[in-house]
């Protein structure tokens, strides 16, 4: 057993199949390895189990309590598989690299997946006509054309007797993907869908939220694979909770005029969710969205008043940006009082001069070091308490006019020195 980072589920030798889980109750971190002999000693069994024959080394697992085994049926909501089809080596070694190691030949190119088998541990298949096969010529997938409507409505799962089906779409695909989602969703069938660039895959990965299985790459650019790693890489990200910590309010004081920036996202937020904002990198506030209501202005859940243009804000990739860096269709972390975080687009960013309020806080109080962010000095702007909202009794959100010495705020630390967002490691003095 090793442990590994990976996004999708990929295989080695042919081993398990993954069942699509909840994206909150997924694990990336477990892998096992199949040999031939155990490959065909596991087709003999029960029907059943024939859902597991492809895309096995590495899975995402149910939580902790859950047995693997229990992951019978797809509901296409997490684990997502790669295929690769490409003639390319390089291609081949660098998704091999990443964890991807089930490859798709037309049926002439025999040669070329024995010469790659020597190189590295993977799984080839073949593809015949509309039958995708394994070594030993045994049907594994089919491949189904979509180039029109009425094609989409042939795809059933009972008409289907291969447990993996492989979309190939024509020029079209968001409103297909959408319906094959729909149909295919709790049926024990597997889809996939044929993938020629990053922009492809992710339409087919998140088509109704849930998405397709799994895609096959067909590419002949390493750049693509590499892109779709990285995203996998983002998805892997949100999954994981951050480390929040309770901060005390050891100041507030009035400030001169400012550009502050309003962040307007395409999604809704719902209380104790917010945007991590800082004067400094190494600590970000939970800076709360406008989704409460309020006796001033009407609720905005898609805003964040977030702070002056100077101000760091939390992105994906673990960096950081000046809050006047950002633009629309940029993205952000939107992330809740428990540290929970969720990959956001910026659809529209306003600066405009308004009054400034500094606040300062101390993790330890008998410690030197403290924190600062400035914000709008406005009853709508607010920052997250570390306590679980329950009305009055207990906010998830402190208006900054309300703020005062001891209140207890929520706070992300980290590393202070920043290149291009990028935390390194260097001496540096910020006050």
């Amino acid at each position: 057993m090793m442990s590994i980072v990976l996004s999708s589920a990929s295989s080695v030798a042919v081993g398990a199949r993954v069942t699509c889980l909840a994206p909150e109750t997924v694990n990336w971190d477990r892998c096992r390895f199949v040999t031939r002999k155990a490959f065909l000693l596991e087709r003999i069994g029960h029907v059943r189990h024939k859902a597991r024959l492809l895309a096995g080394c590495c899975w995402e697992t149910m939580p902790r309590a859950a047995s693997s085994s229990s992951v019978a049926s797809a509901d296409y909501e997490g684990a997502k598989e790669v295929w690769i089809w490409t003639e390319n080596k390089q291609v081949m070694t660098t998704a091999v690299e990443r964890g991807w190691n089930t490859f798709l030949f037309s049926s002439q190119n025999q040669g070329l997946a024995n010469e790659w088998s020597s190189l590295a541990l993977i799984n080839p298949l073949f593809v015949e006509e509309e039958d995708i096969l394994d070594a030993e010529k045994t049907r594994v997938a089919v491949v189904r054309k979509v180039v029109s409507p009425e094609d989409v409505k042939k795809l059933q799962p009972e008409n289907e007797q291969a447990q993996i089906v492989v979309i190939d779409f024509a020029d079209w695909q968001v409103i297909p993907a959408e319906n094959i989602v729909a149909t295919f969703q709790g049926s024990q069938k597997t889809v996939f869908a044929i993938s020629r660039n990053l922009s492809e895959a992710q339409i087919f990965l998140e088509a109704l939220e849930h998405g397709l299985c799994g895609v096959v790459l067909k590419v002949e650019d390493v750049n693509s694979v590499l892109d779709l790693k990285a995203y996998f890489d983002r998805r892997d990200e949100v999954k994981s909770l951050l480390n929040l910590e309770k901060a005390v309010i050891t100041g507030v004081y009035t400030a001169g005029m400012g550009d502050r920036v309003c962040v307007d996202l395409c999604c809704l937020m719902k209380p104790g969710e917010g945007l991590l904002v800082g004067s400094f990198a190494r600590g970000l506030f939970l800076v709360h969205s406008e989704c409460m209501e309020s006796d001033y202005i009407s609720s905005r859940p898609f805003r964040v008043n977030a702070g002056p243009v100077h101000a760091y804000v939390a992105v994906p990739g673990g960096r950081t940006c000046y809050l006047s860096e950002l633009k629309t269709g940029k993205e952000v972390i939107v992330v809740d009082q428990r540290g929970r975080q969720r990959t956001a687009v910026v659809g529209r960013v306003k600066i405009e001069s308004r009054p400034l309020i500094l606040v300062e806080v101390k993790i330890d109080l008998d410690s030197e070091i403290h924190y600062t962010i400035l914000l709008q000095n406005a009853e709508t702007v607010a920052l997250v308490s570390p306590h679980p909202g329950d009305g009055l009794k207990s906010p998830a959100a402190i208006p900054v006019t309300s703020l005062k010495i001891g209140d207890e705020v929520v706070l992300r630390t980290q590393g202070g020195a920043r290149h291009t967002g990028i935390e390194i490691q260097e001496f540096i003095v910020e006050r």
